[in-house]
């Protein structure tokens, strides 16, 4: 009797994984993008200093120190970390090289509180295109913002809801290739995650993407920014965050200029 018993459990899980909607049902994670080449990388952080970088206090975030300071920056563990110094008080830590184009990776570790950004060609005063680090309730991870260019472009696929783990779909051209279901599989809060944006050409293409895989990508139509810049690190003015952090290691660039 036994033996039959456990005969109908065992038949019974198989057809429950058969059933759709019935069992496990595991997530469908999207597959990396194939075309992303790692070769031709050299790293800009060297995980003990700020070497190369420079903290800049001339964005409109660091208001609250009049300008003075740029937000904290420390490294850690082999990690660059940003807070707010002062309630309120934000800025960037910014490369001291320039760049024209190129794609940058690295991998991020934040708190899910303080809004961040990866700049791209950035400005000392923080005119850039920002691949979004919005790591906050209603904010978005690899969207296109123009930071200090009135907001333009702003292209986002999905939103953050309350919780990191939950997100909501966004219209846009470029469809987001996880869905909410699937996020919380995909994008793993509290480890190392890789992020990546390209920029080429000016009026600029660019491309994000999170893990491998492409999140995002846009071609701009107007020359808002000079050819080159730099590649900064944002923690943004406003609220409380001197208790909250963004934490960024890993950090190469690839010369794109040359191709």
């Amino acid at each position: 009797m036994k033996r039959i018993l456990m005969a109908v459990i065992a038949m019974t899980g198989l057809i429950a994984l058969a059933i759709p909607g019935t069992g496990d049902v595991r997530a469908e994670l999207p597959k990396k993008d194939p075309t992303l080449d790692d070769t031709g990388f050299v790293s800009i952080f060297d995980g003990k200093t700020t070497k190369g970088w420079h903290i800049s206090a001339k964005t409109g975030h660091s208001g609250p120190s009049k300008k003075t300071t740029g937000g904290k920056w420390v490294v850690e563990d082999g990690a660059i970390i940003g807070s707010q110094d002062i309630p309120g008080n934000g800025g960037i830590i910014i490369t001291d090289a320039q760049y024209t184009d190129f794609e940058v990776a690295l991998e991020m570790n934040n708190d899910f509180i303080p809004d961040s950004g990866l700049f791209l060609r950035s400005t000392e005063d923080g005119k850039c295109y920002q691949a979004m680090v919005d790591y906050h309730s209603n904010g978005n991870l690899m969207g296109i913002y123009g930071e200090g260019l009135g907001g333009k472009p702003h292209i986002r696929n999905f939103d953050f809801l309350n919780k990191v783990t939950e997100i909501k779909e966004h219209d846009a051209a470029f469809k987001l290739p996880v869905s909410p279901k699937d996020w919380p599989e995909f994008w793993k809060h509290g480890e190392w995650n890789e992020i990546r944006a390209r920029i080429v050409g000016n009026p600029p293409t660019l491309t994000t993407w999170i893990k491998g895989v492409r999140f995002m990508e846009y071609k701009d139509t107007e020359k808002r920014l000079p050819d080159s810049g730099g590649i900064a690190l944002q923690v943004h003015g406003g609220g409380d965050y001197t208790k909250s952090f963004v934490r960024y290691r890993n950090i190469r660039v690839k010369d794109m200029s040359k191709k």
